[in-house]
């Protein structure tokens, strides 16, 4: 019954988000964020992450961090450089209401070396269980990022940049743990973190 009311009420709120969508915001997402997020925020690759179902507020940050050069991307600065904090809204608005797409589980093994450390961390090397501040189901927060589901590869590529300081924003914290983790476990929490819902 829970679950039946959880989806109604999120079928509703995408419903109402789509309604609201601007004209303005609708181009934007079919000129530039289609391009590889794809129309419903399901990325067209593996290269970039997926935004269905991410908070508005992470999503508003993030633009506006690539808008004005805190977070550095040639692409993302370049699609984001005239966003208006209205455009912004919209946008974030407009991702959030859509829902995450299934992803199938990848290698067992590895996303059980994955899922222990997600919600347990690695005492011995000091890594925090990413479950601690990302949530248990990794839905993560206003501030944080939503996990669950993202691309195994893209996360795999935030934990590097975030591990040699090349993700500009936000590194303070991911870089003290994403440091701690070696090569086999960023691959394991990335494959668990794929097949995550």
């Amino acid at each position: 019954m829970k679950t039946a009311l959880v989806a109604c009420f999120s079928t509703l709120l995408a419903a109402a988000a789509a309604a609201e969508t601007s004209p303005r915001v609708l181009e934007i997402v079919n000129t530039r964020c289609a391009l590889c997020h794809g129309p419903e925020g399901e990325s067209a690759s593996a290269v970039y992450p997926r935004l269905a179902a991410q908070h508005p507020d992470y999503l508003q940050k993030q633009l506006k961090d690539f808008r004005d050069g805190r977070r550095k991307s040639d692409t993302m600065g370049d699609m984001a450089k005239d966003l208006k904090d209205d455009d912004i809204a919209g946008l974030a608005a407009f991702f959030a209401a859509k829902q995450a797409g299934a992803r199938q589980p990848g290698d067992a093994d590895l996303a059980a070396v994955g899922k222990y450390i997600f919600h347990k961390g690695n005492r011995y090397s000091g890594v925090a269980a990413c479950a601690s501040c990302h949530g248990e189901n990794g839905h993560g927060t206003a501030q944080l990022p939503r996990l669950a589901g993202q691309h195994p590869r893209y996360v795999e590529t935030q934990l590097a940049e975030f591990d040699k300081r090349a993700r500009t924003n936000d590194n303070a914290i991911m870089h003290s743990i994403a440091a701690k983790l070696t090569e086999l476990e960023r691959r394991a929490v990335a494959v668990y973190i794929g097949g995550m819902q």
